[in-house]
């Protein structure tokens, strides 16, 4: 959802119209700001996604490695844009996101043989004598330090002989796969991941990146340069404007392993560092505020149910989309009203007032805004 030419929204009414002529038509439905900033464009990019195989080990580039990429490979990397994330989870959801704590990369070099096979003796010593005793230090040289150590176990990881790789995939799940392995647990993920994509080396990033669950409602705020995958489940995601992807694993696409791994912060630490924790939007009671640290986009979540069964929204200072993912009501703007239930998407220009309602005969109307305003 959105004016991205990869995949351009268009009138429901008028399909060969789409929203960015409509856009460019009238500024004022984004503010002529915005219009000038983002040329035209939305701001943002909308998406709802529903996984059941795992999606790819990636990262998105910042604003300047964008641009270098579309300059030097547009028929790759469609845009010079760069692309910060974030995904709200609709059901259970799972992913792989920033590099775990590094006494956790540690244990795991011991407990998994295959792990130290793959990457080498030298590295794995060099790793451990590296981080051991400064996992968690405040000191910026020994960050600095632990991060060169990081990236150079993860590269050697990705670059490693994909024969090496296979034969490594293989010891380790003929070891793993007869033990009991709860669902959720490293092991059953390692197996599951080798099911869906046998001996890939991004298999082994398991044991590198932090394996988080969402419950309904929950967020993680993905930045440029960051590595992640979504693993399994249903999210509402909004980004930049851009469809730029650096792959390197989990995925018969293309890979730019190289570029991958020059283009990564090497931050570390725990999942909770992603996490994005909402706020009531307005003190209303139904609806939360998911607003990330940039100012392309941020998200509304509103559960209508018996309880309130109707809120009114203030005109927002700048263009948004909202999708219903549950539910049936109505959205009404001034005199008029639309049929809403789940897969209704409208835009709502700037400082345009609406209200959604609950049907009667209904008990819950769920709905997910993007947004972006002037601040």
């Amino acid at each position: 959802m959105g004016t991205h030419p990869s995949g351009p929204s268009s009138l429901i009414a008028q399909p060969t119209i789409f929203l960015k002529d409509v856009i460019k038509s009238n500024p004022e439905l984004i503010t002529p700001e915005l219009a000038k900033i983002f040329d035209g464009d939305l701001p943002f990019l909308f998406k709802v996604l529903s996984v059941g195989k795992a999606l790819s080990i990636q990262a998105h580039p910042d604003k300047k490695l964008g641009k270098e990429l579309f300059e030097k490979y547009p028929n790759i990397y469609k845009d010079p844009n760069h692309k910060p994330e974030m995904a709200v989870a609709i059901t259970e959801f799972e992913a792989l996101c920033g590099f775990r704590p590094l006494e956790e990369i540690i244990d795991f070099l011991s407990e998994y043989p295959e792990f130290r096979d793959i990457v080498g003796n030298n590295v794995t010593s060099s790793f451990i004598k590296t981080v051991r005793g400064r996992e968690c230090s405040k000191n910026v040289e020994e960050i600095e330090s632990n991060k060169v150590a990081l990236r150079q176990l993860f590269t050697s990881l990705m670059t490693a002989d994909p024969n090496n790789v296979l034969t490594c995939v293989k010891t380790l799940i003929s070891r793993i796969q007869h033990y009991d392995n709860p669902k959720g647990s490293t092991q059953e993920l390692l197996v599951r991941l080798n099911e869906q994509f046998p001996g890939d080396v991004g298999i082994f990033c398991v044991l590198m990146l932090n394996y988080i669950k969402l419950a309904p409602g929950q967020a993680m705020f993905l930045g440029a340069n960051e590595p992640h995958a979504y693993l399994f489940g249903d999210c509402v995601e909004c980004m930049a404007t851009s469809d730029n992807v650096v792959r390197a694993g989990l995925t018969p696409k293309f890979k730019d392993v190289p570029i991958l791994v020059n283009m990564l912060t090497y931050r570390y630490g725990s999942a909770k560092s992603q996490a994005l924790t909402p706020i009531p939007y307005y003190n209303s009671p139904t609806s939360l505020l998911y607003d990330p640290p940039i100012e392309e986009f941020s998200v509304i979540l509103t559960n209508l149910d018996t309880q309130c069964r109707s809120e009114v929204f203030k005109g927002i200072a700048g263009p948004s989309i909202f999708i219903i993912t549950e539910g049936k009501g109505f959205l009404r703007i001034e005199n008029k009203s639309e049929i809403l239930e789940p897969g209704s998407v409208f835009f709502v220009g700037a400082n345009v007032s609406i209200t959604l309602e609950l049907a009667a005969d209904c008990d819950k109307l769920i709905s997910y805004r993007a947004f972006c305003a002037l601040k």
